[in-house]
């Protein structure tokens, strides 16, 4: 496993982290046992880094997180949580309601301080709530010793860039943006990460746009871009690869990007990625794969509040 600096944070991390939505039951039933076995996988295959957020199962993800980690030792992983979104279409990130959320996020993943909390998919807020209520709240969280470091996450890169602007924050987590179908994270990254910012990226493979299966039915890929992947993976397939693994490949490969984000609960698919990061990378089947992607490069979809 190799690991980077994050940011100006201090941190250490491993290229592949670990994110817990799958923890709470979002993609399908995780037994208890299955979501301690992943954990503790995790870190016996050198991921030090774990996110997850109150939203993943309405707490369960933290819950059944804090209860893994319960058995590793602290000082050796970075733990990051979210505040300001509580479900599908809950979201407050008032200085009250970040405050609480901090606080029982502690208590459910049993530990005495956050290494980061982000404000979770500022799009869906009010600016200046966001802003003057939210992020002063994780200052206070922060100064009182809750939080180390501080950030916030979301999809449209405009939004993040414009909070990174105002509220110069330690750690971004952009997600759907450094991927084989769209890198435009990576005209923001040298000037963010000129500043020290340390960046964390999520959804390598696309939100599941990046796989033979195909993306659920749920997502909100326009169809030429659903088209392409498609088109994508079974170009790979008869290459004899996988396109999520070039995919995942891809992602982990940029310096300036910390860490990257994968979900799973079960082990033989998480020792497989951490087994793909550490590959050689294929040039010729990604440029032949870009280029398919090519009339669809940089697409994506809305998200956030209506203008």
């Amino acid at each position: 496993m190799e690991y980077r600096r994050l940011g100006q944070t201090g941190l250490t991390v491993s290229v592949l982290g670990l994110g817990a939505s799958a923890l709470g039951n979002m993609f399908r039933p995780v037994s208890d046992r299955e979501a301690a076995e992943v954990v503790r996988t995790a870190f016996d295959l050198g991921i030090t880094y774990f996110d997850v957020s109150p939203y993943y199962g309405l707490g369960l993800a933290e819950a059944r997180l804090g209860s893994a980690l319960a058995a590793l030792p602290r000082e050796q992983v970075v733990v990051s949580t979210k505040a300001g979104r509580y479900g599908a279409d809950q979201f407050d990130f008032s200085r009250a309601r970040i405050l609480a959320s901090i606080q029982a996020s502690l208590r459910a993943l049993g530990t005495d301080y956050l290494d980061i909390a982000f404000l979770h998919d500022i799009e869906f807020g009010d600016p200046d709530e966001v802003l003057h209520e939210g992020w002063a709240a994780l200052q206070d969280a922060r100064t009182a010793g809750l939080v180390r470091f501080a950030g916030a996450s979301g999809l449209p890169l405009a939004v993040l860039d414009g909070f990174v602007a105002a509220a110069k924050p330690d750690v971004i987590l952009s997600y759907c943006h450094y991927c084989l179908n769209d890198n435009s994270l990576e005209d923001l990254s040298s000037r963010w990460t000129a500043g020290e910012l340390g960046l964390v990226n999520a959804s390598p493979l696309a939100m599941g746009l990046l796989t033979n299966a195909g993306p659920p039915d749920w997502h909100p890929a326009p169809p030429a871009l659903r088209a392409a992947a498609k088109q994508a993976a079974a170009y790979a397939r008869s290459r004899e690869a996988d396109i999520a693994g070039l995919a995942l490949k891809f992602a982990t490969g940029h310096p300036r990007v910390a860490t990257t984000l994968v979900s799973t609960a079960s082990v033989t698919h998480l020792a497989s990625d951490v087994r793909t990061v550490g590959e050689p990378l294929n040039h010729q089947l990604l440029a032949a794969v870009q280029q398919i992607l090519a009339p669809v490069h940089n697409i994506t979809w809305p998200s956030g509040r209506a203008p």
